[in-house]
């Protein structure tokens, strides 16, 4: 078990506790299972090699595997209170934990004792102040998953973050007791039943409800916002959010695709990262030189537009290539990382896994990343198809719900499987309050004449500054937007569906329904994947319901299907498949089978099945 506190520190440094966790309530007997719960922990060793700690009593058993970010050599968790009466374990980290601290103090002066330099203690003394509703009361910015225990009121707290960039997982036990984890791979043998705790929500075993702890002013999707928004304020908006994430006391780096998103990212840490932002930069970076990591295949688009970005910006630039064949070896790992049959989510994810795995030999534990920015601010091809502010704000508001099935948990599981925390300053709390609450005219990709312009043209044109003010080169800054599996090379989809035409035969598709009831693959790709799966997790449990599933066209929500007749029959995550928009666009006569449907590939369509997500 962790130690006591034993003192009291205020520094201003942090400790973002990147990690796995497991924990058990409810148990007959904490000490009778320790071994099994510790065996089961091993399972998430990868999202925190650096330490182990667990609290083991009465009904209860919290485990927890550290990664360490920030304040190495302490911060070990799981954290207690004066008396190891109430308990956290978290995974995540607190921004403006320093502020939060601030605060409680003001209300509750001298009443507070902080013993680590944790920014995830914070949520230990919220609680003790404010009780279980302390999230509804308190502005928590941040990226998390947590468990509390409370063995004075025997009750325990569950809770995610609003955009689920935390991935989290809650099961129960034959014997009556509740199981919350990281990743689904540590209760799938444990568990009768288990789900995905939604984002946003709170869960507390006293009231046994799960509720939402915070509503952004954008959660309803029909109220389309009508203020416009400055370029300035859209552009101090987002840097204050790159500062804020880049707390470490290990090197540190930013995914660079050469695209948009994380090309701002990254300019924008290279104007900041010469300093330590721990101390308001008064102190030097320990790292001050930017490294940028970009991955693809040989010649691929997003290494040649990542390399002018690194010259551009004089970051140290790590390039890395995989080959198609290294991709398809690597699958079965990557579907036991990411726990989803989702193709969109494996096709990026491979060589994002790939990546991850040379940045850690690297040296680099943290990286920053541009997830998020697409659905914010319509960035995707099929948005040029939106007929009408109302429709395109809907479906900004989708696709961030959306964020946690797809892109949030490709970023989180991809990268930490080698140990690797990906940080996602777009969907960062203060961030989306700006950037979704604005004007949707502002993102259209018509302009209010009804001239056709670029996708996400609002954001780039917040950065778009001349001479020596410039944040990137014209060209990188108007790029047209390329998804990720795409701009890695068009070779690698299209080797993925080549090697799945020859695996999976015509007969295991003829039967698939059958063997596959929930969630039926109706492309021999998604055959494939769903098969890999169905070896680490089984062919219809618990774990198939977890996984997002929806007829998509470029990422599209199954809705924004509607908006264009030539969206029909071409539900591919490519963003080839949006004819007319794509540079590259796939040929007219392009078909692809619906997989929430029920349409048979190279089939006519059949009744729409009910979908279980």
């Amino acid at each position: 078990q962790a130690s006591q506190p034993v003192g009291p520190s205020v520094a201003r440094g942090a400790a973002p506790a990147m990690c796995g966790i497991l924990a058990l309530f409810g148990l007959p007997s904490a000490e009778g299972v320790r071994k099994e719960v510790v065996d089961a922990a091993k399972l998430l060793r990868h999202r925190g090699p650096d330490w182990s700690g667990v609290y083991c009593q009465g009904s209860t058993i919290i485990a927890h595997e550290r990664l360490a970010i920030v304040d190495p050599d302490s911060g070990d968790q799981p954290l207690y209170n004066e008396d190891r009466s109430v308990v956290l374990g978290v995974n995540g980290e607190i921004y403006n934990h320093l502020e939060l601290r601030e605060r409680l103090e003001a209300r509750a002066p001298g009443k507070h004792t902080f013993y680590t330099k944790s920014d995830c203690e914070v949520l230990l003394r919220l609680y003790l102040e404010d009780g279980v509703d302390f999230m509804a009361k308190n502005e928590v910015c941040g990226m998390f998953a947590f468990v509390i225990w409370d063995s004075r009121k025997n009750l325990f707290v569950v809770a995610r973050d609003t955009v689920g960039i935390m991935p989290l997982y809650m099961g129960w036990g034959s014997d009556g007791a509740v199981w919350v984890a990281s990743e689904l791979k540590a209760l799938h043998q444990s568990c009768k039943r288990y789900e995905a705790f939604p984002p946003g929500h709170v869960y507390d075993s006293q009231s046994n409800r799960r509720t939402h702890f915070y509503t952004p002013r954008w959660w309803d999707g029909s109220i389309v916002p009508s203020e416009e928004i400055a370029l300035t304020a859209l552009r101090e908006a987002f840097e204050k959010s790159v500062i804020s994430h880049l707390m470490s006391d290990v090197p540190y780096g930013v995914l660079l695709s050469g695209g948009l998103d994380s090309s701002l990212v990254a300019s924008i840490m290279s104007r900041h990262c010469q300093r330590r932002v721990e101390t308001d930069g008064r102190d030097p970076a320990y790292w001050p030189q930017l490294h940028s990591f970009s991955v693809g295949l040989k010649e691929s688009p997003d290494l040649k537009a990542a390399r002018e970005v690194a010259e551009y910006l004089k970051t140290v630039h790590h390039e890395y290539t995989f080959t198609p064949q290294e991709g398809l070896d690597a699958l079965p790992d990557v579907i036991y990382h990411l726990e989803t049959f989702d193709v969109t989510t494996i096709r990026a994810s491979t060589p994002m896994y790939l990546m991850a795995r040379r940045i850690r030999a690297s040296g680099v534990k943290m990286v920053l990343s541009g997830e998020g920015a697409d659905e914010i601010f319509g960035g995707y091809l099929y948005f040029h198809k939106a007929p009408n502010a109302e429709e395109f704000h809907a479906e900004n508001v989708r696709k961030v719900k959306q964020l946690h099935l797809y892109d949030c948990l490709r970023a989180n599981k991809s990268m930490m499987a080698w140990s690797v925390e990906a940080r996602v300053p777009f969907l960062d709390r203060r961030f989306m309050e700006a950037a979704m609450s604005f004007d949707t005219r502002q993102k259209m990709c018509v302009d209010q004449g009804g001239a056709k312009r670029t996708e996400k043209w609002i954001l780039r044109k917040a950065f778009d500054l001349p001479g020596s003010r410039a944040y990137l080169p014209e060209n990188v800054l108007w790029r047209q937007k390329e998804q990720f599996s795409d701009g890695v090379g068009y070779t690698w989809i299209d080797t993925i569906k080549d090697h799945a035409a020859k695996v999976v035969t015509d007969q295991q598709m003829a039967t698939a329904e059958n063997r596959f009831p929930v969630k039926t693959p109706r492309t021999k790709e998604a055959y494939l994947f769903r098969d890999l799966f169905a070896k680490h997790f089984g062919d219809n449990t618990c774990a198939a319901n977890t996984v997002g599933w929806q007829d998509s066209i470029a990422c599209s929500s199954e809705v924004a299907l509607r908006w264009d007749a030539a969206f029909q029959g071409r539900a591919d995550a490519s963003g080839r498949a949006v004819l007319g928009v794509h540079e590259a666009a796939y040929s007219k006569d392009y078909k692809t089978a619906s997989q929430s449907s029920g349409a048979k590939e190279d089939g006519p369509d059949a009744a729409k099945r009910q979908r279980t997500a």
